[in-house]
């Protein structure tokens, strides 16, 4: 496999040439503000939090799904960017309904993380308040959607580590919202195997383990140390 030549913020970095950007930046410790990307699952570029400016193109493109090329140069941390994750993360706050002070993944979130990482205290955008159900059908779990912001984490962890495809994205537009098996009630669908491994993948306190109050969500990080090798070393958890 041949090696790539990029400059990312300055600094020479050599990657095999199937890695991305985001693998680059890791590589040389340089922070980028992500959501959709987990160690272990496939990359989507969702959240457009990981946007980065290569010289010669007039586009944002996502870190975590574009390749390196040879003498690529990066920027991660122009004001432009620092500009649009902002942005962004007030979209995120503004679409759904985040009351942190109830949440059971306050002080343990992703979402408060990232809104802390790029400077974000409030929205300069009108809020919607959707309507949105929660789901308590299923005897260990709950889903509770007022929380959700779509990063599909839970789809594809289902997907490729557990294989039972129990979640997926229903609707389209302001109306997509993540749905068990044929949209049903999640303690209905026989192919969730109750692994939990939803649970722990998603970035918010969308998905919680039931009877886990504010502040109690925490995510089994031995677990998600395992999505990383799982597929590679056929370790499947049931």
């Amino acid at each position: 496999m041949s090696v790539k030549t990029l400059t990312i913020d300055g600094q020479a970095i050599a990657m095999e040439e199937e890695s991305t950007i985001l693998d680059a930046t890791k590589e040389a410790g340089i922070p980028i503000p992500t959501l959709c990307h987990l160690e272990g699952v496939g990359d989507i570029g969702a959240c457009r939090l990981c946007l980065v400016e290569i010289e010669g193109t007039n586009k944002l493109l996502p870190a975590c799904v574009t390749q390196v090329g040879e003498g690529m140069v990066v920027h991660t941390n122009t004001e432009k960017l620092q500009k649009y994750r902002r942005m962004t993360v007030e979209l995120l706050f503004a679409e759904g309904n985040h009351v942190c002070a109830i949440c059971v993944a306050n002080g343990n979130c992703e979402l408060q993380d990232v809104a802390i990482q790029v400077g974000m205290d409030s929205s300069r955008f009108p809020y919607r308040f959707p309507v949105r159900d929660i789901d308590v059908s299923h005897p260990m779990f709950g889903i509770d959607r007022n929380r959700c912001i779509l990063c599909t984490r839970c789809v594809r962890v289902c997907d490729e580590i557990e294989g039972a495809h129990v979640w997926d994205v229903g609707m389209r537009g302001p109306q997509s919202r993540i749905i068990a098996g044929l949209d049903q009630p999640w303690g209905e669908v026989s192919a969730c195997t109750s692994c939990g491994k939803c649970v722990d993948a998603c970035p918010t306190g969308t998905i919680f383990r039931k009877g886990t109050t504010t502040g109690e969500k925490h995510g089994d990080r031995e677990k998600l140390e395992f999505l990383v090798t799982a597929r590679t070393k056929k370790q499947w958890l049931r």
